[in-house]
């Protein structure tokens, strides 16, 4: 699996899922524009956490890539133009991937009440950060792969199951996310561009990690506080399975498609970090399914 000479965009890939695409883009060999709005120059996000793009891109460069850090709020239209002007330029016209992976929505994310209960304000902020950013991107970024006609789309989201993600506005984010990955795959077929939505299973991000009180080393001991997150995985697991995507030369059979780390991994054959292969929806049938039901058919 090689990306050598191909040139990506991680919109979100500040820090988990994101980061961890962008870094497994770069071990392929890709030249990767990390970008998001935690930067080591300007400042932090409201999120308020210490992960930044340059340290992205710092890991992009070390796993073998070239990683370009460039500050952009995808809520910017004319922050967002200006990104994809400088990739045409560096680049020469050139972007064969663009994963639209920002979110940053958890601490929007109202998990104890129903729509009729919950802040508006909160909600609808919520959607515009987690989809009209992803459409902003898309909007600026397509026409550099339409001009070479190749490429792939890839949206990040969590399930890839009509299933009830337990919260109305998480719900409707995630799920509007693959409606996206299905409508570019329809728009962007005549011109030989693929759009896929992808998603990792228990996702063992560095928040999550700082949830749990417990680090990459030591993560293992959370599984005494929830036990199914002896079976997440990190985030180069979903990396490896983007990376695979990217390189796959027949990747417009699966355009239009929500795809999952614990389908692409068979497929693919990638591992995780420590070598292991985690099926998050094999854990669901044999421990969550007779509680919670199973995990519902594909979208």
């Amino acid at each position: 699996m090689t990306l050598a000479g191909k040139v990506a965009l991680v919109a979100g890939g500040t820090r988990g899922g994101g980061r961890g695409i962008a870094v497994e883009l770069g071990a392929a060999g890709a030249t990767v524009y990390v970008t998001g709005r935690s930067s080591t120059g300007g400042g932090r996000s409201d999120l308020d956490r210490p992960e930044t793009i340059e340290e992205t891109a710092e890991r992009v460069t070390a796993a073998g890539g070239l990683g370009i850090p460039v500050r952009t709020d995808h809520s910017s239209p004319e922050e967002v133009r200006a990104l994809v002007e400088r990739i045409a330029a560096d680049q020469d016209g050139q972007l064969d991937v663009l994963v639209n992976s920002v979110w940053g929505g958890d601490p929007l994310t109202d998990w104890e009440h129903p729509l009729w209960e919950q802040d508006l304000d909160t909600g609808l902020r919520l959607l515009r950060q987690a989809v009209e950013t992803h459409v902003i991107t898309s909007r600026f970024a397509l026409p550099l792969m339409v001009a070479r006609k190749s490429g792939l789309v890839v949206e990040v989201t969590d399930g890839n199951t009509a299933r009830y993600r337990g919260s109305f506005f998480y719900d409707l984010a995630k799920s509007t996310v693959i409606r996206l990955a299905v409508a570019q795959a329809a728009e962007l077929r005549p011109h030989g561009v693929a759009a896929v939505a992808v998603t990792p299973g228990f996702l063992r991000s560095e928040a999550m990690l700082d949830h749990f009180g417990v680090t990459e080393h030591t993560w293992r001991d959370a599984a005494a506080q929830d036990p199914h997150f002896a079976h997440s995985e990190t985030p180069a697991y979903l990396g490896r399975a983007v990376a695979a995507l990217a390189a796959d030369p027949h990747v417009m059979t699966k355009t239009g498609r929500a795809l999952a780390t614990w389908g692409l991994y068979e497929e693919y054959g990638f591992t995780d970090a420590d070598g292991t292969q985690p099926d998050f929806a094999a854990h669901w049938a044999n421990s969550l399914e007779a509680t919670h039901g199973p995990l519902g058919d594909p979208l």
